[in-house]
């Protein structure tokens, strides 16, 4: 460990320890993995414990980064994700702005979104929050709150809370990180939306799942919840049975994909892969985060460039049959 982050570790105060205590009491203790058994990807996955089918129950959502939202409108994005079968949609803020500066309206979009029988899980913003300046943050509290209300206006329920803006530059406080999100949870409480803290596994902050488990505990805040990514919790050097770390209650979406067998040094987005044609642990994944009571939304999130070359249609299509079989090999 660097001495820069024992100084980080050490700030730890009987109160933040009590809450990290709070967060660890509620994890499922009984459902453990260990290193060699999340990685051996050949090894047979189980099926559930103590679930019925009523508690195993997920929805499907897309996440338009998938289809390469940022040159397909939303109203064709909506109409793939019902002809494809999804449960849900996950937006980015930049189409639905896009959408408004073209003439089209909030409440139509909800309309659309309403009659194709989606609902919108979450969606994608880069509101400032965490910053370090005070003049920045306050400013991208101001974004979030807009942000929450198009989400809200649309349906919508929660909304991605990324270390955008400090993603570069000098490590932050953990400590003042948390009072951070607990503002910005506070924001969300008054908008009817949630915002859930994601991992960034590229990011200079909030890159590894274990100093996002310490935010949510010490912002003491009970709609404090965590948006995990198969993919960031690789890149940012996480291991994946630290999941068991967090209650699945504490999860509302998890971001699916598969990544092939790249360093993670030089991973990036674009190398994402459909769920199963990777060397990611897909299904003991989901195995370890159901049994601990997730039962929110699976997104599909991918940045793969020989994808969106590809027909949309078929592009969501057959990730959400691989979702679909990852999900079956645990249930």
């Amino acid at each position: 460990m660097t001495n820069e982050g024992s100084k980080r570790l050490s700030k730890i105060s009987r109160r933040t320890f009590s809450a990290a205590a709070s967060v660890a009491t509620a994890t499922v203790l009984g459902n453990s993995f260990s290193v060699q058994s999340i990685h051996a990807a050949n090894a047979p996955v189980q099926p559930l414990r103590n679930l019925d089918k009523k508690e195993s129950k997920v929805k499907y959502c897309l996440n338009t980064s998938t289809i390469h939202g940022e040159v397909i409108p939303i109203v064709d994005q909506i109409a793939i994700a019902e002809k494809a079968g999804y449960d849900a949609i996950e937006p980015w803020m930049r189409d639905i702005e896009k959408f408004v500066s073209s003439g089209g309206t909030i409440s139509d979009l909800k309309k659309r979104i309403a009659d194709a029988g989606l609902t919108v899980e979450s969606a994608i913003g880069f509101a400032n929050w965490i910053v370090d300046d005070d003049s920045a943050r306050e400013k991208g509290l101001e974004q979030a709150r807009k942000d929450m209300d198009i989400v809200t206006g649309i349906g919508g329920v929660r909304i991605a809370a990324p270390p955008a803006g400090a993603n570069e530059g000098p490590l932050l406080n953990l400590d003042r990180v948390s009072e951070r999100y607990r503002a910005l949870l506070e924001v969300g409480k008054v908008a009817g939306c949630t915002p859930q803290l994601e991992v960034w596994g590229f990011s200079k902050n909030l890159s590894k799942l274990s100093e996002v488990l310490y935010v949510t505990a010490a912002a003491q805040h009970p709609d404090a919840c965590v948006l995990p990514d198969i993919y960031h919790l690789y890149k940012g050097g996480s291991e994946f049975y630290d999941l068991e770390m967090l209650s699945g209650r504490r999860i509302h979406v998890f971001h699916m994909n598969d990544y092939p067998n790249i360093p993670r040094a030089t991973i990036t987005d674009a190398d994402r892969v459909y769920p199963g044609l990777g060397v990611a642990p897909v299904s003991k994944v989901l195995k370890m985060v159901m049994e601990s009571g997730f039962d929110g939304s699976l997104s599909l999130e991918l940045f793969n460039r020989t994808y969106w070359q590809q027909d949309p249609n078929e592009v969501a299509k057959t990730g959400l049959e691989k979702m679909k079989q990852a999900v079956a090999a645990v249930t």
